[in-house]
């Protein structure tokens, strides 16, 4: 799994948010737990694969967003622990 956090400039309101989610879900078809943030001009999420940052770039510049930068880094998913009742 990678967490990856895109820098974002452009969003303002929570609607903005809501756009970038959608674009990051169409274009990352595996992304989980997308969450934008338009006060820290961010967008992270979780995917089985590291993003094609290329195709991030275009797809959100195409929404009238710049995404400014890409950071992925390779996480281990949480064992859920198991309690006995």
């Amino acid at each position: 799994m990678f967490k990856t956090v895109l820098n974002i400039n452009g969003m303002a309101c929570g609607m903005c948010e809501a756009h970038i989610n959608d674009v990051i879900r169409k274009t990352v078809p595996d992304s989980k737990k997308v969450k934008a943030s338009f006060k820290k001009g961010e967008c992270t999420f979780v995917s089985a694969e590291a993003p094609d940052e290329e195709r991030l770039k275009v797809a959100i510049g195409e929404t009238g967003y710049e995404l400014v930068s890409v950071s992925s880094e390779a996480v281990e998913k949480k064992a859920r622990k198991w309690f006995p009742f």
